[in-house]
């Protein structure tokens, strides 16, 4: 792996010495790998928070590069495939739960 596939730190981040990375995705294989700091909320809902934040975040750097963009169709978009895997998500969970029982 060459460090050119790395994104840049943000320079908010990078200026700021209590700074942490909490999420890192990849694209390898065809699928998504991830690193992630577990532990940092004890509320799963701060989780979902942070979903929503990121989800404006994919839409505002995306308007940046694309003064065009209509914001609120990508926004519904997006919205309809995350709707659409996390069915598949809950359905794994909920199996992986029948099978323990």
């Amino acid at each position: 792996m060459s460090i050119d596939k790395q994104l840049a730190i943000p320079a908010l981040a990078a200026k700021d010495e209590r700074s942490f990375e909490l999420l890192r995705v990849w694209i390898a294989e065809g699928s998504q790998a991830i690193t992630l700091q577990p532990g940092i909320w004890q509320d799963p809902a701060a989780w979902g928070v942070m979903l929503a934040d990121l989800a404006r975040n994919i839409v505002t750097v995306h308007a940046e590069a694309d003064p065009n963009l209509d914001t609120e169709a990508f926004l519904a978009a997006m919205l309809e495939g995350f709707d659409t895997e996390i069915e598949t998500v809950l359905n794994e969970f909920e199996d992986a739960d029948n099978q323990d029982q």
